[in-house]
């Protein structure tokens, strides 16, 4: 049995976590906007909100995140919290009002400061609410927040801004968590098996070698190996490592054995 079933992640940014001002990029001025708010914990946090669904024109607004390095990460995972209000429970608005928001991404080697021109950005998907919330729930304090989970890959470059494009929404970006999975350093066999990062693509599995732990030996018929699946969960433990003479099998390690100590 593996020592551990824990599938770890890497997160690289968490909004919640930031106390003071996020700073993203937003544009035009009149869109997308940054206040302070609580979470469903009442802890303090920074958010973004757009809702100019009274407008009787198409709205084109965009906001995007600072740099994200990816750290390693091949096949990366952003989780939005948000909540989206039913355009039908809207008094006047306009035709133009949707309620879906668009997921992008940009990859590059270093910070691109301002939002970058449309078309260097890839779509990621649209993004549409299980529940939207009206002005009864307003009333009621009730926001009805919503989670979806989208993922990027394969990634070339050393990093990437996310971003947001309102189409003439009334939503707030609640919270956003960007991460990729690894499975965590175990010892299986007498083997050690270091961190690795999940690869990309569902199917894949990373093959890894094993190190023997102090005072074992390969067995070189059967060197250790196990494979780290996309989800960040250890598979298929082959081979193993062998205790030196002398030493006998303890938990996870050789010891001298006892019947030839001095």
């Amino acid at each position: 049995m593996l020592m551990s079933l824990l599938f770890p992640t890497v997160v690289l940014l968490n909004s919640k976590e930031t106390q003071a001002e996020l700073g993203w990029t937003s544009y035009p001025p009149n869109g997308w906007e940054e206040i302070s708010g609580v979470d469903e914990k009442y802890k303090p946090i920074r958010t973004y909100q757009v809702c100019n669904v009274m407008e009787p024109t198409q709205q084109n607004n965009w906001l995007q995140t600072g740099w994200v390095a990816r750290r390693g990460g091949q096949r990366i995972f952003v989780e939005l919290q948000f909540t989206l209000r039913d355009c039908n429970s809207i008094p006047g608005v306009a035709g133009t009002c949707k309620e879906t928001f668009n997921l992008l991404y940009v990859e590059s080697d270093r910070d691109l400061g301002g939002v970058t021109r449309e078309d260097r950005y890839t779509k990621i998907d649209t993004i549409a609410a299980d529940e939207s919330f009206t002005q009864g729930d307003l009333g009621e304090r009730k926001m009805k927040l919503n989670t979806e989970v989208r993922e990027i890959g394969h990634l070339n470059r050393k990093g990437f801004h996310l971003a947001f494009q309102d189409v003439g929404a009334c939503v707030a970006l609640v919270a956003v968590r960007v991460y990729y999975k690894r499975c965590l350093a175990t010892v299986q066999n007498l083997a050690v098996f270091p961190d690795t990062v999940a690869e990309a693509a569902f199917a894949t599995l990373v093959e890894v070698r094993g190190t023997c732990v102090n005072n074992s030996e390969v067995d070189m018929d059967s060197p250790p190996r196990m494979h780290c699946s996309a989800e960040g969960e250890w598979l298929v433990p082959i081979g193993k490592c062998s205790c030196s003479a002398g030493y006998e099998e303890g938990h996870s390690s050789c010891e001298g054995r006892k019947d030839i100590l001095i």
